[in-house]
Formats: C-alpha cells, structure tokens, sequence
C-alpha cells in the first residue's frame, strides 16, 4: 500500500502503481489539510464576493457571476463540456498514472476539494477501472484540461471506460462493481480538470524507462564495440574525472565493467590503430550527457508530480488565482529529452553500419551475413530501418514548447503544447528501444563470427538469453522482437 500525501510521491512508485497495480491511500495528514482546506471554500461561498471557479464562469467567462443555485451545475457541466478529446485511447499505464498524480495533486491541501474526491480518483485505481481517454487536445494551459476531464467524466458516472479491450459506458461498470459516482461540489469539477497530469504522467514513465534503457544500451554499445575490436582505452576513469561531469563517468565505469577480460580486446591488443571512430570513443560523452538531461528531468518531474497545480489555489487567509497549471516547466523538459534521446540514436546508428559495413568493420562478413556469400544478404536492410527511425526521431524532435496558440478569447494567450512534446516524446522512446534491439541483435551475430573468441563473462552473460541462427538469409523479424521485448520486461521490472 502506498499513501499519497502530495509531497514525496516518487518516479519508482508512479511506475508500481500505474503498471504493476500496487494499492493505494490516502494519508491521514493529507486528509486533515485537504478538509481544513475545503473549510475556507465553504466559508468564501457565505460571502457576496466573485472567486475565480468556485462562483464564476470559467476562461474568459470569468466575469460571469453564478447563482448559489446553480453552483453544482457549474461544476458538471465544466467537466462535460470541456471532454473534447479526439483520437486514440491513452494506454491504461498512462491513465492510472493521470489519476495518481492528480489525486496526489489534490492531497496537498491547496484546492479546496473534499477527500471523498481524491478517494474517488483512489477507488478506480484499486479497482482498475480504466477510464476511455482521448490521446488529443490538450495545449498544455489551462493545464491538460480536454484529457483531464475524460477522467472526471467517469468519476462522476458519465463517459467512458475501457473493460476487456472494448469502449463500456462507465456507468454500467460502476453498477456491476458496486460503486457510486461522486457528485461534485462547488470548485470540484474545475480542481479535476485544471492541472499538468497527462504530459506529467508521460514523462514520469518515459524517463522511469529511459534510465533503464540507457543502462541497458550502455551493455550493447559495450558489446559492439568489443565485436568492432574498439580499444576501451577511451573510457579510462582519468578522462572523464577531469570532464567534471557526472553522467560521463558513470557510462565508463558501465563500459569497462563490461569489457574487462573479454578474450577478443586481448586478441587484438598489440594492433596499429591509435584511436576508434567517435560512434566508439565517445560513448561516455554522449550518453553521458543523455544520462544527465535524464537526471535533470527526473529531478523536474519529481518536483511536478508533488505539486499543486490547480487554479484557484486555497491558503490560510487567502483564494489566489495564478498559472499554476502552466506547462511549460514540463513541456521544456519534453523537449530536452526528445533531443536527448533523438541524439542517443543517432550514435546507435552509426554502431549499426559499422557492425554491417565491410568498408570499415574487420574480418566480419559483409553486413553479416552468413551462406555463400552474395547469395545471402545478411543484415543489410536493418540499417536501413534503424536509419529510417533516426530520420522519424529528428522530425519528432524539433520542439513543441516553442509555438503557442491563444485560447478561450484572449484569456489563455500564450500556452505550453507541453502534451504534444510529451506525446512525441513516447514515440521516441519507442524508436529508440528498437534501435537498442536492433543494435544488440547485430552485435550478437558479430560475436558469433568472432568465435572462438570469447567476450567478457558479463556480455556473454547478457547476450546468453539472445539465440540466434547463423544459417544464411531467412526472416530475422522474429529475432528483433524477441530481443525487444526481453528489453521491455528488463526496463519495466
């Protein structure tokens, strides 16, 4: 069980929750902060005074005065009408991690909303009701509104929910389980709606996996380049202490763990060659960097998720509207690690070719292949594809956080497009997981042809769960995918 409070929520329990299914609760201290809270709501409304999403329009309707009477209403139809989402469901990881963040949000005690909302959002995550989520239209200010509210429509028993793979109104699933939807209150409707959870959810599980990515590729760059006869000199612990970078040194260290005592570095250690090409030298800078723009991010997101980012915001002697909602802390972050990532395959790339390339890999068959030679032509093409998701990543790359489109008349003038850098971020991070799988593959079948050279135990190790046949030209699709998804159960463990 896991109690959210909204201040120590952790990547690592973002990942538990929303994959692994792990319960949660609210905590007793965020309970007492969230009901004093609702207090200084309930007071506000005695008073004949306008306060931004508790008595008035919304947006640039915020002039509007709304009779006690209708308060309820207001909060309804927020939800209902801002539901305008389009295109594909969100996978189920993503939503759970929507309702887990906004809950925690919530649980801060600064919206002023009873418990029983953050406990609604609590329920469907512990009894794995999967709200139907358009993938499309948020802009990132007023927060993620459209795709927020989709979750709010099934909190309160209208919308969608996905059971068994098929779109189910939420209502009938409610009825079968028992449950009952939550009936908003004054401010309640527009707290749901109002804050960064989808593009926060995203990168919260992008750069969960993308730390175990990295390491898991710093492994297979280390076998290439062992399969290359790439000296591991470049990685000297002396040369990256006097970069002063933290990143660089801990892909070093990764690299000649791996390497050291590989039969191979040993069979070609007294050759001519003073230094290897970039794609080999350099992997500590460049995954270096990659792994410190992770860093930063992490430390971005982590600060995000426990994080109040509704609007109005409820303190002790005071209701104060702001920008809260905002996103672009987030979007920038999107963004940065689009380009991160982006960069991190190109140099996978470049490994690729030369693992293929008969113009400049030694004494390994041409792109691999392994039959009379011209008949077969080996792995020739998974260059191609791996050049192929380079070019799809440096288009996906060029920054989201850059335009803005005004919304809501005016009101909302200038916006973040932090959810479509997180949505472009998510097919990166798949891309570059395919040019790990890729890149291992090749570096596999390059081992191979190195016998009876052994590599080092840890990369014999690693690469013993990988079987392939080197048995001329026949469909390798199978052998990617393995490799993939053994990738994919190692990064989400």
């Amino acid at each position: 069980m896991i109690y959210i409070n909204g201040e120590n929520l952790s990547l690592e329990e973002v990942h538990r929750i929303a994959r692994k299914k792990e319960k949660v609760a609210l905590a007793d201290e965020a309970r007492r902060k969230m009901e004093k809270s609702r207090k200084h709501i309930e007071k506000i409304l005695g008073l004949d005074k306008p306060v931004y999403g508790v008595n008035t329009g919304f947006g640039a309707l915020v002039k509007v005065r709304i009779s006690e009477e209708q308060l309820e209403k207001l909060q309804r139809n927020i939800v209902l009408s801002h539901s305008a989402g389009v295109g594909k469901p969100l996978k189920k990881d993503i939503v759970r991690a929507m309702m887990l963040l906004r809950a925690n949000s919530l649980a801060k005690g600064y919206s002023g909303v009873r418990p029983i909302v953050v406990e609604k959002l609590i329920e469907f995550l512990n009894n794995d009701i999967y709200p139907y989520v358009p993938e499309k239209g948020s802009v990132g200010a007023s927060g993620d509104l459209a795709p927020l509210s989709h979750i709010a429509m099934s909190l309160i028993g209208e919308g969608y929910v996905i059971e068994n793979g098929e779109k189910v109104k939420t209502i009938d699933v409610l009825r079968k389980k028992g449950l009952t939807p939550l009936k908003l209150k004054e401010k309640e409707g527009l707290s749901l709606l109002n804050g960064t959870q989808y593009m926060t959810s995203i990168l919260s599980l992008v750069v969960h996996d993308s730390l175990n990515l990295l390491e898991l590729s710093t492994k297979v760059a280390a076998a290439s380049v062992d399969a290359l006869f790439g000296t591991p000199k470049a990685y000297d612990i002396r040369l990256q202490e006097v970069r002063n970078h933290k990143g660089q040194k801990i892909i070093s260290e990764i690299l000649l763990e791996y390497l050291e005592g590989s039969q191979i570095r040993e069979s070609h250690k007294n050759c001519q060659r003073v230094q290897d090409a970039y794609s080999i030298r350099a992997i500590p800078q460049v995954y270096g960097a990659v792994y410190d723009t992770l860093t930063y991010a992490s430390k971005v997101i982590e600060n995000e998720i426990n994080a109040s980012t509704d609007n109005p915001l409820v303190f002790v002697d005071e209701i104060i509207s702001g920008g809260n909602f905002h996103g672009e802390p987030v979007a920038l972050v999107a963004d940065f690690l689009a380009i991160a990532l982006t960069d991190l395959g190109n140099m996978i790339e470049r490994r690729i070719d030369r693992l293929v390339n008969p113009l400049i890999n030694e004494k390994l068959p041409p792109f691999l292949s392994s039959g009379m030679e011209g008949l077969n032509s080996g792995y020739m093409i998974w260059q191609y594809t791996a050049a192929a998701l380079c070019n799809e990543n440096k288009v996906l790359s060029h920054p989201a956080s850059v335009d803005t489109i005004p919304t809501s008349a005016y009101q909302e003038d200038h916006v973040s497009m932090g959810a479509t850098a997180a949505r472009k971020l998510l097919n990166i991070f798949d891309n570059i997981l395919s040019l790990v799988a890729i890149e291992a593959m090749l570096s596999k079948v390059a081992l191979e042809f190195r016998r009876p050279l052994r590599s080092s135990s840890k990369i014999e190790d690693f690469y013993s769960k990988f079987n392939i046949e080197l048995s001329g030209d026949r469909y390798f699709g199978d052998d990617f995918e393995n490799i993939k998804e053994f990738l994919k159960s190692e990064i989400l463990k």
